[in-house]
């Protein structure tokens, strides 16, 4: 088995629900029950990626074959859950900043253990107190003139921190490979804040639509209509894993068919209709990479995230 770090990047709102709600939202975002950290489940993302592949003989082998033939065989690809690695909140000053937590990295760094290649992980850093925002040096794009960093109407004392640069370089590389304007972004915007304060973000810094919904005839709202929609913002920033296991296809071609399918944006989650979930998919870390491939001919470059070889 081989696996590989996924990122997904939010170009809109995205809404991964659970159909039913038990508070003020009709429709929230699914969480995890002890956490409360959003995510997407994994056969979400699946589903989508399986619809995508257009060739029958590769989506058989790849995603595994339809229900009716499902006793067949396994699959060749299995995704986790894309649980939340940074959250868009809006700041101050710079418009909004790239928001996580210890927690949220420690979480991150198990993940990449798993993926071979992956040896020059930043250390993470511990806001000393819930009042402190580490960033990435004194003059990012979020810290005002007297050091204070503001998201919503919460004041934070900005902390320099090498171990966060080093975190939002490390990110920036493999969400955005070979595009330096982006990673500068990142970095620029990029903060770590205490766990207890990003439990608080997660409850009040997702997105609430109203809907409701007319009747055909006279355009009026129908009766006991309305309702409320949640939705992770554009800008967020979700991970996980694929794992690839050699049954009708080799981690090689699983991979090759993957990048294939993500290099254009793709709608995930619920409400596509109103413009809901068009993410972009980029796979990070590991070692061979193309088809049928030869150890030591075809690898990723860990540091640009770039292949090289035949």
């Amino acid at each position: 088995m081989e696996a590989r770090m996924l990122f997904l990047l939010a170009l809109s709102p995205l809404h991964a629900g659970t159909g039913q709600g038990a508070g003020a939202i009709d429709l929230p975002v699914a969480r995890e029950k002890a956490t409360g950290l959003p995510y997407l489940p994994g056969s979400s993302l699946k589903g989508v990626l399986r619809d995508e592949c257009k060739n029958s003989e590769t989506r058989k082998k790849v995603f595994g074959p339809d229900k009716d033939s499902a006793h067949e065989h396994a699959g060749s690809v299995q995704f986790s859950d894309q649980r939340l690695l940074l959250l868009p909140v809006r700041s101050l000053k710079g418009t909004f900043a790239w928001v996580t937590s210890p927690y949220i990295l420690r979480r991150c760094l198990r993940d990449a253990e798993n993926v071979i290649g992956f040896d020059k992980i930043p250390e993470i850093s511990l806001p000393g107190s819930i009042g402190n925002c580490h960033v990435t040096n004194d003059e990012c794009t979020i810290t005002l003139d007297d050091q204070k960093v503001i998201f919503e109407d919460l004041d934070f004392t900005a902390v320099p921190d090498e171990n966060v640069r080093a975190w939002a370089e490390w990110i920036g590389k493999r969400i955005f490979p070979g595009d330096t304007d982006w990673q500068k972004m990142l970095a620029a915007r990029f903060c770590v804040v205490h766990d207890d304060v990003m439990g608080f973000l997660l409850e009040t810094a997702t997105e609430v639509f109203a809907r409701i919904r007319l009747r055909e005839d006279a355009k009026t709202v129908e009766n006991n209509a309305l309702w409320y929609e949640e939705a992770l913002p554009a800008e967020t920033i979700l991970s996980g894993l694929v794992f690839a296991t050699t049954v009708k296809a080799g981690p090689g071609e699983v991979f090759n068919t993957l990048e294939g399918l993500m290099k254009k944006p793709l709608q995930l989650g619920g409400k596509a209709t109103v413009g809901r979930g068009l993410c972009r998919l980029q796979m990070a870390g590991g070692g061979i990479s193309c088809a049928d491939p030869q150890p030591g001919v075809c690898r990723q470059d860990l540091s640009t995230g770039e292949t090289t070889g035949r």
